[in-house]
C-alpha cells in the first residue's frame, strides 16, 4: 500500500503568525514560517483520510485541491483540532453521504456538543452530516485502511495518534507510555509534535522530539505542531540531526510502506 501523507499545517493553536505579535517568525519572509493550525492529509491505497479538522480547514482544502474524503480521524478535542467539523458538509453534498468521524467517546461527545445543530432532532438545510464512530486503543477499520490507535498523554488529557502502516502521526503528546511507544516501532515515518526550544508543560519541546526520535529509531522523522517561540525554520534547521527536519505547511511525503512487523 502506498502512503502519501500532505501536511496541511504544522502550526500550533494560535497558528503563525501569531495576531499582534512582531518577532522575527511572525514577520519572516519565509513561507516555511507561516503555519496554519495542524492537520494532514493521508492518501492510502485509495483511501483518503483527514487528521482533524481545525479552525483553517476550509482554506487547507482549497490549497490542497481535494475534492473527497472517506474518513476524519480525530486525535482530542481542543478547538484547534475540531473547529472546522462544519466545512466536512462540503463534502457531504459532493459524495451525498455522511462523513465519519473516528474518535474516543470523549472527543466524539464534545464534537456532538459544540456542532448540536447537526445532531439535532430538527436540522436546518445544510448543517454538516456526521456519523461518529468510536474507537479506543484497538486497532480499526477505515474502509480497507488498518488504523492503529496511539493513546498519548497531552498533559493529564488522553489523545490518540494514528498509525496506519509504517507511518505515524502524533500530535499534543507530552508523555507517551511504553506500550504506546511499542506501536511506534519499525517506522519508515514519525510525525511528531514539537512545540518550542524551552519547556512546556503539556507538549513536547525540541529536546524531548529529539530524545524520543533517537529512541524509536524511525527512518525518517519530521516536527510538527510548531510554535513562534520555536524560531526561524531556517535556523532550527541546521540543528537538526540526518533524517530529522521541521515539517511545513504544504510539505508532503511518500512511503512505500515495506513489510515489517505491525502492532
Amino acid at each position: 500500500m502506498g502512503l502519501r501523507m500532505e501536511f496541511l499545517g504544522t502550526g500550533t493553536s494560535q497558528g503563525v503568525p501569531v495576531i499582534g505579535c512582531h518577532c522575527a517568525v511572525c514577520t519572516s519572509a519565509d513561507a516555511r514560517d507561516k503555519r496554519l493550525r495542524s492537520s494532514v492529509w493521508i492518501t492510502a491505497g485509495d483511501a483518503r483520510i483527514l487528521v482533524d479538522a481545525g479552525p483553517d480547514l476550509r482554506q487547507q482544502m482549497l490549497r490542497s485541491g481535494q475534492d473527497r474524503l472517506d474518513g476524519v480521524l480525530l486525535t482530542h478535542e481542543h478547538m484547534d483540532h475540531v473547529a472546522g467539523i462544519d466545512e466536512l458538509r462540503a463534502f457531504n453534498f459532493a459524495q451525498r453521504r455522511a462523513m465519519d468521524l473516528f474518535g474516543l467517546p470523549r472527543t466524539l461527545e464534545a464534537v456532538r456538543r459544540m456542532f448540536h445543530y447537526a445532531f439535532a432532532d430538527v436540522r436546518y438545510p445544510g448543517v454538516p452530516e456526521l456519523n461518529l464512530v468510536p474507537v479506543g486503543k484497538d486497532p480499526f477499520m477505515l474502509g480497507a485502511v488498518r488504523v492503529v490507535p496511539v493513546e498519548v498523554m497531552h498533559e493529564k488529557l488522553s489523545v490518540l495518534g494514528y498509525r496506519i502502516g509504517d507511518l505515524a502521526y502524533i500530535t499534543d503528546a507530552k508523555t507517551i507510555a511504553p506500550a504506546a511507544r511499542e506501536r511506534l516501532r519499525n517506522l519508515d515515518v514519525l510525525v511528531l509534535n514539537a512545540l518550542r526550544i524551552d519547556p512546556h508543560r503539556s507538549h513536547l519541546n525540541l529536546a524531548e522530539a529529539l530524545d524520543l526520535v533517537e529512541e524509536l529509531a524511525p527512518r525518517r522523522a519530521f516536527f510538527t505542531h510548531i510554535s513562534h517561540l520555536m524560531g526561524l525554520h531556517a535556523d532550527v534547521a541546521r540543528l537538526l540531526p540526518a533524517g530529522v527536519q521541521l515539517a511545513s505547511d504544504g510539505l508532503v511525503v511518500e512511503s512505500d510502506d515495506p513489510p515489517t512487523s505491525h502492532p
